[in-house]
């Protein structure tokens, strides 16, 4: 294929994480304007925690396999190969899960309703604008070996 029509990279709409934070900063800025506490407040503090720490734990894991095999983790840069081992062999997307999960314990802990709220057109986003993406990124690289794995693992959980 001609890498001027289709360049060694996903074309994503911005650096995955990025878009996450400046959400979850955007939502607990208008919760802040208009506060509701959905959550107790004792309760808030260990379950945000507690589900902030799985997520770190989590995303942890999925970037320990890509530096191992010193794939890069940035996905505006070239994949050298699909990983399939440890958590990717149970969904194809741990970082960004591990993103989501992370977003909501933060937006647990500030008592944020609006950052929740917009954790679903968040998701969306990063269906559409990332991972639809990559996906078709790594089936023009990977042919059969991606398109194989992808019938394997699901894409979430």
């Amino acid at each position: 294929m001609d890498n001027q029509t289709f360049p060694d990279k996903a074309g994503v709409i911005m650096f995955p994480p990025l878009l996450y934070a400046l959400v979850l900063i955007a939502g607990i800025a208008v919760s802040k304007f208009f506060p509701y506490h959905f959550i107790n407040l004792q309760l808030a503090l260990p379950l945000g925690i507690f589900i902030l720490a799985a997520g770190f734990v989590n995303l942890f894991r999925a970037a320990r396999i890509f530096v191992q095999k010193k794939n890069p983790i940035n996905p505006a840069a070239s994949t050298k190969l699909i990983i399939n081992m440890g958590i990717y062999k149970y969904t194809r997307n741990p970082m960004y899960l591990s993103f989501a999960i992370m977003y909501t314990g933060i937006s647990i802990l500030t008592n944020s309703w609006c950052s929740l709220l917009l954790l679903f057109p968040l998701l969306v986003l990063v269906q559409k604008g990332i991972i639809e993406r990559e996906e078709q990124y790594l089936t023009r690289k990977f042919g059969a070996e991606y398109l194989a794995y992808k019938s394997k693992v699901r894409r979430w959980i």
